[in-house]
C-alpha cells in the first residue's frame, strides 16, 4: 500500500513540477518581464531540490537499503541531501528577487553577493558539523536549517511584498494584500510536517505533497486567480482612457503623459507643452512601464489601444 502510495505522489510531484514551471515560463513569455524570469529559475530551482534533495532519498532507501550497508547507506543519504541544498539556496535567491521585483526595488549585487557567501558558508560548516559529530542526527540537523530558513526567507519574501516602494510596485494593493500572507502561509505549512517527522513515512509523503503543491500556488495564482485575470478579460470589451490609467494605477500626471504618448509625441516634446522638465518626463514615463508592465513606447501605445479597443 504504501510503495503505490509513493508511486501516485511521484507522478503527482512530476506533474506539479511541470505545470509551475510552464505557467511561469508562460508569465514570463507574455508580459516579457525580468520579474517574472526570477519566477521562473524559483520554480526550476525549487523542483530540483524537490526531486535532488527529497526524492532522492526516497529512492536511495527504497533501492538501496538491501544492496548496502546501513553506515554507507546513511552515508550516500547524507551526502544526497547537503548536495542539494545549493538549488534549495538558489531557489530562496530567486524568490526574494522575485519579490522585490514585484515591489518595485532594483536588484543589488552586493545583497546577491552576501547572500550566497553567508549561506554557502552556512552549508559548508553544516557539513563540516556533520561529519566531526557522528553523535549529531544528519537529518535531524538538515531538516532543522530547512525549517528555520524557510521560516525566515517566508518572513522576509512576504514583507518585501506587503511594504513595496511607493509608486514602484509591480502590483496593486488587491494582489498584494493576498500574495504576501499566502507565501507565508505556504511556507509556514511546508515546516509544520517536519515538526511531527521521525522516520514515519506518511508524515513524510504529507510533507513532499505540501512541498510541491505549496510551491506552484504562486505561478497558478498569477495565471488564474491575480487581476492579470481581470485584465485578460477587460481586453476583451472597451474600456475608457481613464478606465485604463485607473486599472493600473496611474497618477493623473502620468495620465497626462500616457495620453500625449499615444500621441505621439516625444519627450521632449511632452516636456515643453506640459511645462515640466525632461528629466521629470524620464522618470513619470519609467514609472508607468513599471505599472504597465511594459518595456517601450511602442508597448505602452499598444496596450492602451488593445484595452480601450481603439
Amino acid at each position: 500500500m504504501l510503495r503505490y502510495l509513493l508511486c501516485l505522489i511521484f507522478i503527482l510531484s512530476v506533474a506539479l513540477a511541470a505545470g509551475g514551471i510552464l505557467l511561469a515560463a508562460r508569465l514570463r513569455n507574455r508580459y516579457k518581464h525580468t520579474v517574472f524570469s526570477s519566477l521562473l529559475y524559483f520554480q526550476a530551482f525549487i523542483f530540483t531540490f524537490g526531486f535532488y534533495g527529497i526524492w532522492g532519498q526516497v529512492v536511495i532507501k527504497a533501492f538501496l537499503s538491501s544492496l548496502i550497508s546501513a553506515d554507507l547507506l546513511s552515508r550516500l543519504s547524507d551526502m544526497g541531501m547537503l548536495l542539494g541544498l545549493p538549488f534549495l539556496i538558489f531557489a530562496w535567491l530567486m524568490l526574494i528577487r522575485f519579490s522585490s521585483g514585484i515591489s518595485g526595488r532594483q536588484d543589488n549585487n552586493w545583497f546577491i553577493f552576501w547572500f550566497l557567501l553567508i549561506n554557502f558558508s552556512l552549508v559548508i560548516f553544516l557539513g563540516y558539523y556533520i561529519s566531526k559529530n557522528t553523535s549529531v542526527q544528519p537529518v535531524s540537523l538538515i531538516r532543522y536549517y530547512f525549517i528555520f530558513m524557510n521560516l525566515l526567507y517566508s518572513v522576509v519574501v512576504s514583507m518585501l511584498i506587503f511594504f513595496p516602494l511607493k509608486g514602484r510596485s509591480f502590483i496593486n494593493n488587491y494582489d498584494r494584500n493576498r500574495i504576501a500572507p499566502a507565501i507565508f502561509i505556504v511556507m509556514v505549512s511546508q515546516c509544520v510536517p517536519l515538526f511531527f517527522y521521525d522516520s514515519q513515512a506518511y508524515i513524510g509523503i504529507i510533507f513532499i505533497f505540501t512541498f510541491f503543491a505549496g510551491n506552484i500556488c504562486l505561478p497558478v495564482y498569477l495565471n488564474y486567480g491575480t487581476m492579470l485575470r481581470a485584465f485578460h478579460d477587460e481586453t476583451k470589451k472597451d474600456l475608457s482612457f481613464e478606465d485604463f490609467c485607473k486599472k493600473f494605477e496611474v497618477s493623473p500626471r502620468e495620465t497626462d503623459i500616457v495620453r500625449e504618448i499615444c500621441n505621439g509625441l516625444s519627450n521632449k516634446e511632452i516636456s515643453e507643452k506640459l511645462f515640466i522638465s525632461l528629466q521629470t518626463v524620464k522618470d513619470h514615463t519609467h514609472r508607468i512601464y513599471i505599472k504597465t508592465n511594459v518595456r517601450s513606447r511602442v508597448q505602452l501605445i499598444t496596450l492602451v489601444k488593445e484595452i480601450i479597443g481603439r
